[in-house]
């Protein structure tokens, strides 16, 4: 059964950085789109970044572009998301997924369908 894993989690204060890890079994995320979302309480889920299939290229939402970096880690069958002067607004659960079609409605980040995983999420706090 193939589960995606989110880890990397936490609280920290405004300005500082996290980074979140997918990582997946059964499944070789290299071969695949893969996507981070989060969704804070009482809002709805929002695309935060997402990588296409081999050597895609990233795209990010407009909330995160020059905050946040993805990245493939294909010796370790991961996916990273880089976070880094982070605000308070920033404050949700983050997901990752493989899920292509939602993924594509981010941004051209495109790959094979029929992978349809989420992951249970992992949270991120950013408060002083």
């Amino acid at each position: 059964q193939v589960q995606l894993v989110e880890s990397g989690g936490g609280l920290v204060q405004p300005g500082e950085s996290l980074r979140l890890s997918c990582t997946a079994s059964l499944l070789t995320l290299y071969r695949v789109a893969v996507g981070w979302f989060r969704q804070a309480p009482g809002k709805e889920r929002e695309a935060v970044a997402c990588i296409g299939d081999g050597d895609g290229s990233p795209n990010y939402s407009e909330s995160v572009k020059g905050r946040f970096t993805i990245s493939r880690d294909t010796s370790k069958n991961m996916v990273h998301l880089q976070m880094d002067s982070l605000k308070p607004e920033d404050t949700a659960i983050y997901y990752c997924s493989t899920d292509a079609l939602t993924i594509a409605k981010m941004g051209p980040c495109f790959g094979p369908m029929g992978n349809d995983y989420w992951g249970k999420g992992t949270l991120v706090a950013v408060s002083s």
